[in-house]
C-alpha cells in the first residue's frame, strides 16, 4: 500500500511564482495544507505580454519568501515534507532556472527527494486532485503557450490526439485583444466585451472544422480579425463588442467541432472501459482560457449530448499554480517512481507524448509540447 506523503511544490515556468504543499493519503485522497500565489500582471501589462527578464528576475526576488509563507500557512517544516517537486518546464527558460535550483537547494540541504516535474503534466492530473477521476480520460489544455488534446492513461502515460499548427487559443486571444486596443491579459477584456456584441455580425472563419484530424489552428481567424477591423476603422465601442462576439463565437464553433471528433474517437477506443461500472467518462478542461463561460458551456453541452462527464477545476487551478505541481510530484512517487537527480536540468520544450511528430507551423527547433 502507498504510505502517507506529504510534497512542497514550486512553479516558476511564467508569470507566476507560486509555493504549496499537499498531501496524500493511502488510498489517493488529497489535503491541501496551503497554496500560495504571486501574479505579475501588473510588471507585465504595461508591455502587453510576458517579458521573460522580467518574469525571471521576479522570481528570483519573491520565491524565496512564497517558500517560507508556504510551509508557514501549512504548519510545517522542511523536516516534515517527503520530497521536493518543482516545475523543470515546458515554460521560460529563466523562470524555470530559478525554480528548479531553489528546489535542487533545498533538496539538498534538507537531504530531501526532488521531482524535476512537466508543468503539463500538473495540469493533465490535476482533475484527479479534485475530482478523484480514474484513468483514462481526455484533457483539453487551452492556454496562452498551449492547445492540446491529450488522451490521460496514466501516470507519465501521455497521448496527444490533436495540438495547434500555429498560434495557441490564449495567444489568439491576447493578440485579438491588443490589435483592438484591449489591456492584458487578453482574455478576460474579450469576454467582457463580446457580453455586449453581436455574434453573428462578422463571419469569422473556423480553421480546421470538418477534417478529420484533431489538430487546431487559430492564426487565419486572428488574421481574418485583423482584416475586419482595418475595413471599419476607426472602431467604435460597438465595433469592437461586435468583434469579439463574433471572435469568441468562432472559437466555440471550432472548439465544438474538434473537441466533438475526439470525444467519438475515445468511445470508439474505448467502448467497454466504462460500461461495467456506469461511470461517465470525462473530458477535462485546463489553462487559463478555461475560465471563458462560453467555452465551458459549449464543451458542457458537447459532454452532455455524447454521455460525458464535463471536468473543470477550480479557476486558480487551472492557471498556473504550485498545487499541479506537488500533486504531479505525489502521483509520480504513489507510482514508485524514482526521484531525479541533482543534475537535471530544465526544458524548455518538454512535450507529454515524447513520441508525438513535430507539425509544421512550429518552427525548426519543434513543439514547445
Amino acid at each position: 500500500m502507498v504510505p502517507f506523503l506529504r510534497i512542497l511544490g514550486i512553479e516558476t515556468s511564467c508569470d507566476e511564482t507560486a509555493a504549496a504543499v499537499v498531501e496524500r493519503d493511502a488510498e489517493g485522497h488529497s489535503n491541501v495544507l496551503s497554496d500560495v500565489v504571486l501574479s505579475q500582471l501588473d510588471e507585465h501589462s504595461a508591455y502587453g505580454g510576458v517579458v521573460p527578464e522580467i518574469a525571471a528576475r521576479a522570481h528570483v526576488e519573491a520565491l524565496d519568501e512564497l517558500i517560507e509563507e508556504a510551509l508557514k500557512r501549512a504548519n510545517v517544516s522542511l523536516n516534515d515534507v517527503d520530497a521536493i517537486a518543482a516545475t523543470s518546464g515546458p515554460g521560460l527558460i529563466g523562470g524555470l532556472l530559478v525554480g528548479l535550483m531553489t528546489g535542487k537547494a533545498i533538496a539538498r540541504a534538507a537531504g530531501k527527494p526532488l521531482y524535476a516535474v512537466n508543468h503539463l503534466e500538473g495540469h493533465a492530473l490535476t482533475a484527479r486532485l479534485t475530482d478523484g477521476l480514474s484513468f483514462p480520460y481526455l484533457m483539453l489544455l487551452v492556454s496562452g503557450g498551449h492547445t492540446q488534446l491529450i488522451l490521460v492513461r496514466g501516470v507519465g502515460r501521455y497521448e496527444r490526439w490533436g495540438t495547434t499548427i500555429d498560434d495557441a487559443l490564449g495567444e489568439a486571444f491576447d493578440k485579438t485583444a491588443k490589435l483592438l486596443g484591449l489591456p492584458y491579459p487578453g482574455g478576460p477584456a474579450v469576454e467582457r466585451m463580446a457580453r455586449d456584441g453581436n455574434p453573428d455580425r462578422f463571419d469569422f472563419p473556423r480553421p480546421l472544422v470538418g477534417e478529420t484530424r484533431l489538430d487546431f489552428s487559430f492564426s487565419g481567424l486572428k488574421t481574418a480579425v485583423r482584416q475586419a477591423a482595418q475595413d471599419i476603422a476607426p472602431l467604435s465601442d460597438q465595433d469592437v463588442a461586435d468583434i469579439c462576439a463574433s471572435f469568441q463565437k468562432a472559437v466555440s464553433r471550432t472548439l465544438k467541432d474538434r473537441i466533438g471528433r475526439g470525444l467519438q474517437r475515445f468511445k470508439t477506443e474505448f467502448p467497454t472501459t466504462f460500461s461495467a461500472t456506469g461511470e461517465k467518462p470525462a473530458l477535462v478542461v485546463a489553462g487559463g482560457v478555461a475560465a471563458n463561460l462560453e467555452l465551458r458551456g459549449t464543451l458542457q453541452a458537447l459532454c452532455d449530448k455524447n454521455g460525458f462527464r464535463f471536468v473543470a477545476p477550480p479557476l486558480h487551478l487551472c492557471t498556473d499554480n504550485a498545487v499541479m505541481i506537488a500533486w504531479a510530484g505525489l502521483e509520480r512517487m504513489a507510482t514508485g517512481a524514482a526521484p531525479d537527480t541533482l543534475d537535471v536540468q530544465p526544458r524548455s520544450r518538454w512535450p507529454l507524448d515524447s513520441n508525438a511528430e513535430t507539425l509544421i507551423g512550429f518552427g525548426k527547433r519543434g513543439a514547445k509540447a
